[in-house]
């Protein structure tokens, strides 16, 4: 019985909590991070986590032929603590925003914009651009929750992936400064 009254006891104090009107609403997509070490350069990519929530997700949610930063709120960044090449361009030690095209055709533009501290919408412009690639996104399992990870890495390379519903774009980083 114990047990019992503790759960119904975290539970309406979590409910509590939820309704509180000094705390803001819990956002539905949840900030996640993610950081890896290559080398000596560490990766880090910071996001809003929306979920798929049973949508079709490219061509509906996200349209097709239209930039969109892969997130949800607020622009999604990575930063890189060292210079490395991106998808065998030169890209400087430094944060940046991360935003994509996606088309029905392949490939994917991803682009690197140097405006970093910006909401969602709308993208900043091609002035603001550090360096634009093309990927062809990959077909994976299906992903309720858009996620960066790193499935590959060795001493000198690595392989981002964004992976939401059940299209994955890999972008290959490499090192430069290994001393």
């Amino acid at each position: 019985m114990l047990p019992i009254l503790l759960a119904a006891t975290v539970i309406l104090a979590g409910d509590a909590m939820a309704q509180d009107p000094d705390r803001p609403p819990i956002p539905l997509s949840q900030l996640g991070t993610v950081t890896q070490r290559v080398g000596y350069t560490d990766i880090n990519v910071r996001y809003r986590r929306p979920g798929a929530r049973g949508r079709a997700l490219f061509g509906n949610v996200v349209e097709w032929g239209r930039i969109w930063t892969p997130g949800a709120d607020s622009v999604t960044t990575i930063a890189f603590s060292r210079d490395v090449l991106v998808e065998s361009q030169p890209i400087a030690a430094g944060r940046y925003s991360l935003w994509v095209v996606p088309k029905t055709d392949t490939p994917w533009t991803v682009i690197l914009s140097r405006v970093v501290d910006a909401f969602h919408v709308p993208y900043p412009g091609p002035e603001h651009d550090a360096i634009r690639f093309e990927i062809t996104p990959q077909r994976g399992e299906h992903m309720e929750t858009l996620a960066f990870y790193f499935p590959e890495v060795t001493r000198s390379t690595a392989v981002l992936r964004l992976h939401w519903g059940e299209t994955v774009i890999p972008i290959g980083v490499r090192t430069v400064d290994q001393d």
